[in-house]
C-alpha cells in the first residue's frame, strides 16, 4: 500500500500544473479593463468592486492596501479630475497575471502620465496591483515617445 501512494505522489508531483487556458487568459484581459474602464473612466467604485475579488494586496506605496484603497482614489478622482481618463495602449496575459501599458491624463491637451501595471487575478477576480508610473515629460532625448 505505501508503495502505490508513493507511486501516486511521484505522478502527482511530476505531472506539470495545467497553465490557464488562452480563453481564461481572454478574460482576464476582459476583466482588467473592465476594471480599469469602471474605476477611472466612469468613477465607478459599485461596479469597479464587481472585478476585484473578496481581498486586494496593492504593492504601490502610495495607495492603501485592499479594496478600499481603490475606493479613496476613486473618490478623489471623482471630486478633484472628473475628466480624468485612462487608455489602454497594450495588454498582455501570461497566466493569472495580466500586464497593461496605459496613458492617464485629463483630456487630450494634457500629457498627463504612462503606466505599466501589472495585476493578479484568482477565479477570474482581480486580487493584487502593482505598478510603475511615469509623467510624459515636456521634452524628451529622443523622438521614439511612451506611448
Amino acid at each position: 500500500m505505501i508503495r502505490l501512494w508513493s507511486l501516486l505522489a511521484v505522478l502527482l508531483l511530476a505531472t506539470p500544473v495545467l497553465a490557464a487556458s488562452q480563453e481564461q487568459m481572454d478574460a482576464n484581459k476582459k476583466t482588467v479593463w473592465a476594471l480599469y474602464d469602471a474605476a477611472f473612466n466612469k468613477k465607478d467604485m459599485a461596479l469597479a468592486r464587481t472585478y476585484m475579488g473578496p481581498h486586494h494586496k496593492q504593492h504601490n506605496p502610495m495607495a492603501k492596501d485592499d479594496v478600499e484603497g481603490l475606493a479613496d482614489f476613486v473618490a478623489y478622482l471623482k471630486a478633484k479630475s472628473p475628466g480624468f481618463k485612462v487608455e489602454l495602449l497594450r495588454e498582455f496575459a501570461d497566466g493569472d497575471y495580466v500586464i497593461t501599458h496605459v496613458w492617464g491624463h485629463n483630456g487630450p491637451t494634457d500629457r498627463g502620465f504612462i503606466a505599466m501595471d501589472i495585476f493578479r487575478l484568482e477565479n477570474g477576480k482581480v486580487v493584487e496591483h502593482w505598478d510603475s508610473v511615469q509623467p510624459i515629460p515636456e521634452k524628451a532625448m529622443n523622438t521614439n515617445g511612451m506611448k
